[in-house]
């Protein structure tokens, strides 16, 4: 038999903790990441320190330290918790004789691997070429010649060396122009759902929390082309990093738009936010968040933080939010069960996903008001915007009128007060 899986590189993680009492669930963190890299974590290291070394990161005791245990270990990466300077790595790297990564370069890579669209492609390629600027200083070792030799999706494909700033200016140039040429067709796509005033609902969170598994959940249960909407799953960091979106049509004539964002994670590098602000977008747009957190895992506390700080970070304030602690099959806490504006469920039970959609029923149409009207048979148009902008509970033509039944938004209700009945 012939093994065609291809091997994973080895990798030794290693930080600097300066008194952080996150910084153990960082490390974990990084390890998850450096798994998600298909490299295999064969050891790792920290050192308690009052500052960073400026020009090494750790101590040169800690450094021969490391190299002796990831050279014993086998390991060719030597994977680092924080963002290092060119100095640093350049340092390191003659020092340990390994390839250093940063956690930004890691996540980086990642993203690149996992981008499916262009939209998602030219966001990593842009972030990338930003965090390549600063690092286009030659080498003295031979380990640097080429940064980045794990990205799938090489914008310049150019080595290091051969790369000017001017030439990396130029291209970022040439993505931000067509980066915005593609958001603004994306924009169009949105404010057509905009119009339609359907109330609109994005699932947000830390990444690997199960919100693609919750939006197949509801497709599956309130569509009926279900199977054919789903979206990928995979239990690993950044699975998916494009916003997908359908429409969820619940049997009682209830309808939204549900949203699938990227995955957030601590220490998003500055660049990714920048540059992911435009996917993020039905986030901004929504009329109702769903904060979907891993209950099973003892850091949510800390992952339900890193979500509300991301959300910020992008402008997203002030939107109505349910928090949904799912994986509560993984607990020992009974479940489905809703407390004030939260829910312990988990995504693949049915009882757990029709009682999440109850809730988001609940909440995104709070403020409309139940409407029963005696519509003109000669006026369709009417009609045509009660089913386009409300949601018609039902519909009765007799001769004098068609009576409907229809819960308005706020917005709509002043305009068919006169046909109450």
């Amino acid at each position: 038999m012939i093994d065609n899986q291809p091997k994973k590189t080895k990798a030794f993680i290693a930080g600097v903790n300066l008194n952080d009492p996150n910084f153990e669930y960082y490390m974990t963190e990084l390890a998850n990441l450096t798994e998600a890299n298909n490299m295999e974590v064969v050891g790792q290291a920290r050192q308690n320190a009052e500052n960073i070394v400026a020009g090494t990161y750790f101590g040169l005791g800690k450094i021969n330290e490391i190299k002796a245990m990831a050279h014993g270990l086998k390991a060719k990466v030597l994977v680092l918790n924080d963002e290092l300077t060119p100095v640093q790595i350049r340092n390191l790297e003659k020092l340990t004789k390994l390839r250093v990564v940063d956690r930004t370069e890691l996540i980086l890579e990642i993203f690149s691997n996992r981008a499916r669209t262009k939209q998602a492609k030219l966001q990593v390629q842009l972030a990338r070429l930003q965090y390549e600027l600063p690092r286009l200083h030659p080498s003295e070792n031979n380990l640097d010649q080429q940064r980045g030799g794990g990205f799938a999706n090489r914008g310049a494909g150019e080595s290091k060396l051969e790369m000017n700033r001017r030439t990396i200016g130029q291209q970022i140039s040439a993505i931000k122009k067509e980066l915005k040429a593609v958001a603004s067709q994306e924009e169009i796509k949105a404010s057509r759902r905009n119009q339609s005033c359907i109330p609109k609902v994005a699932l947000v969170g830390y990444t690997n929390a199960g919100k693609s598994t919750t939006m197949n959940g509801l497709l599956k249960a309130f569509s009926d082309e279900g199977a054919n909407k789903q979206v990928f799953v995979k239990n690993m960091l950044f699975a998916t990093l494009d916003t997908s979106v359908r429409r969820i049509d619940m049997k009682d004539n209830f309808s939204f738009i549900l949203s699938d964002t990227v995955g957030f994670i601590s220490k998003l590098p500055h660049n990714l936010v920048e540059s992911f602000k435009a996917t993020l977008q039905e986030a901004k747009d929504a009329d109702l968040l769903v904060n979907v957190v891993d209950a099973s895992d003892p850091n949510m506390i800390q992952m339900v933080r890193t979500t509300q700080q991301v959300l910020g970070e992008i402008g997203v304030k002030d939107i109505p939010t349910i928090t949904a602690y799912n994986k509560a099959d993984k607990t020992d806490r009974n479940y489905p069960q809703i407390e004030g504006d939260d829910i312990l469920y988990s995504a693949i039970d049915e009882r757990s996903i029709k009682l999440l959609a109850n809730l988001i029923v609940k909440r995104v149409f709070s403020n409309y008001d139940k409407f029963n009207l005696k519509l003109p048979l000669a006026d369709g148009k009417l009609l045509a915007y009660l089913h386009e902008h409300a949601q018609v509970q039902d519909e009765d033509y007799r001769d004098d009128g068609v009576y409907v039944t229809a819960n308005i938004a706020p917005a709509d209700q002043n305009r068919f007060k006169e046909f109450l009945v």
